[in-house]
């Protein structure tokens, strides 16, 4: 914002110049002495990315595939952010909800919306026992799932619902509660195995 403010003033300045220049005058400047102009920045930009398939694109994103472009995902849109600032967004599926999760013994860290190419949990590529079901008891998730190499598992889950998730691995267990409304985070970090 002070280097628009300085733009307009510096322009105001250039202009007042040229006016002086048409009564005559030459300014301060004299006609051998090249103008200088200051180097435009260019503003970051945002605009709206169309992908046929979402969840191929997050994928890509989660599993390393992707490395020259970070990525974050709220609870209604993918957000991949170029090396120049560039934002392109992407619109979620409006009945499901991505969270991913990083189960951990000793290290974690806050986190309410999940950087996919940033976010590292603990506990890499390991397999555990995952279990999820839905407020009217009803099993959605009940497998073994393996960690990436960023220490997630991630999940598409009907929306505008509340969870039960329970982990387990070699005798540890967390039992935790998920929910999936537009509020929500997409990262999960807090379930701790003990």
């Amino acid at each position: 914002m002070k280097f628009k403010l300085l733009s307009v003033a510096l322009l105001a300045v250039g202009i007042l110049a040229a006016c002086g220049d048409e009564k005559g005058t030459d300014g301060g400047q004299s006609p051998e002495q090249p103008t200088q102009t200051q180097p435009e920045t260019k503003e970051p930009t945002t605009t709206q990315g169309q992908t046929d398939d979402i969840k191929a694109l997050v994928e890509s994103y989660s599993s390393n595939k992707t490395t020259d472009e970070q990525a974050s995902i709220t609870s209604t849109q993918l957000i991949v952010t170029d090396k120049d600032g560039n934002a392109t967004t992407y619109d979620l599926p409006e009945e499901e909800f991505f969270v991913s999760i990083a189960p951990f013994i000793n290290q974690t860290h806050p986190c309410t919306n999940h950087s996919l190419t940033g976010c590292q949990g603990e506990l890499v590529s390991q397999e555990f026992d995952v279990f999820i079901e839905n407020e009217k008891g009803e099993v959605i998730v009940d497998e073994k799932i393996t960690t990436l190499e960023n220490g997630f598992f991630d999940l598409w889950l009907p929306r505008n619902q509340a969870y039960i998730i329970q982990i387990e691995q070699d005798g540890k267990k967390v039992e935790g509660g998920i929910t999936t409304f537009d509020e929500d985070g997409t990262c999960i970090t807090t379930l701790q195995l003990k």
